[in-house]
């Protein structure tokens, strides 16, 4: 059997003027949970609509399980859709909301009643059978969403920002039930998100996308660890990666940064705000002064200001004793350095050798400041 469940062949389409998927090729391999991840305006939402057919591409090809459906319309593709905004009869119980659309297909009476028994054990809805929407949390109203795409018996679901009416908490817990049952069931899952905790959290592959182009396609971890650009660094992580004008820093670093014959102003230097090492000034040349401290219980974020004008935040992994206008060393393993051009924010070869450990390795050495 095949392994790709969707594929998308030079895939584009125009509101107007305005291109919102650039020509774009992406494949979905069956069994995996795919997030779509981007900012607001990305074509995430538009894509989406385009693998249900609720949009029709300018040109390219839409393929489910090998067929060419991109003329197809939504209820011959073989998939099933989650909401944002739940989608559910207000009038209806919670049983005839999942049954609705088996009755609509004709589907048998004692199958029906399996399927929704199964769907309701599996989603933790036993019991709540006759309840109005009105009457249940938003959780429950997802939980009711996903027994419905459940019922429809399809291998490939569709979902677009299905917790984003939900408050954190809730958010965790549904995140959960939602991996778990993809995983359970072996669906293919294509989720939609403007979080990235949701989307690390949660994802075989995260595809991010930036102005109707992908940016980078990989597993959570490929993302985090190997940022294709400075664009996907500093969109992936919480706190995300601090990228610094290398030009900014102090001269010693640039010489460990930049090639001897190059210039310092085409380069951005990334670190994550778990990788800095924070000692005393007098341990190296770079420092910044504390602007603000965040306590956040297992963990404090530090935000600094250096002398170039940058601003940064720092992970520290302990409860912080720092105040507003302490001044602190700083210093990073040359592993954890991710270097990328300031013009295009492409992803250039880390530096190596002594000359790009020279500033580095006095702040690893020197021992760790009291905060």
């Amino acid at each position: 059997m095949n392994d790709i469940a969707i594929r998308l062949c030079g895939i584009s389409k125009s509101w107007g003027a305005h291109q919102v998927i650039k020509s774009l090729d992406l494949e979905f391999e069956r069994g995996q949970l795919v997030a779509l991840l981007g900012p607001s305006g990305c074509g995430k939402s538009t894509l989406l609509r385009l693998l249900a057919g609720l949009e029709t591409p300018d040109s390219g090809r839409v393929e489910i399980d090998g067929k060419d459906v991109t003329a197809a319309a939504p209820s011959a593709r073989g998939l099933s859709m989650v909401f944002q905004s739940y989608a559910l009869f207000p009038h209806l119980n919670v049983a005839e909301n999942i049954c609705f659309g088996m009755q609509v297909r004709g589907v048998h009476a004692a199958e029906r009643r399996q399927r929704l028994h199964d769907a309701l054990a599996l989603t933790n809805l036993l019991g709540l059978e006759q309840r109005k929407p009105a009457q249940l949390s938003g959780g429950q109203r997802q939980r009711v969403a996903l027994a419905r795409a459940i019922v429809a018996g399809h291998s490939i679901c569709l979902m677009d920002e299905p917790l984003s009416n939900l408050d954190a908490k809730l958010r965790h817990s549904v995140r959960h039930e939602i991996r778990a049952l993809q995983q359970r069931l072996g669906m293919t899952v294509v989720y939609v998100t403007h979080d990235q905790t949701e989307a690390m959290g949660m994802a075989d592959k995260i595809v991010l996308m930036n102005g109707g182009g992908i940016v980078q396609s990989g597993t959570p971890s490929e993302l985090y660890e190997t940022p294709a650009n400075a664009f996907s660094g500093a969109f992936i992580g919480s706190p995300p990666m601090m990228l610094m004008a290398a030009e900014k820093l102090p001269a010693a670093l640039q010489a460990g940064v930049v090639p001897a014959d190059d210039v310092a102003a085409g380069y951005l230097i990334g670190v994550r705000p778990e990788h800095f090492h924070i000692v005393a000034p007098s341990s190296t040349e770079l420092f910044g002064t504390v602007t603000g401290v965040e306590f956040q219980g297992a963990e404090s974020y530090i935000y600094l200001d250096l002398p170039g004008g940058d601003s940064i935040i720092v992970r520290s992994p302990e409860k912080t004793g720092l105040k507003l206008g302490d001044r602190i060393g700083l210093g990073w393993h040359p592993a954890h350095m991710h270097v990328f051009a300031a013009e295009d924010g492409r992803r250039l070869s880390p530096p190596s050798g002594p000359a790009a450990t020279a500033h580095v390795r006095v702040a690893q050495d020197a021992a760790p400041l009291a905060i």
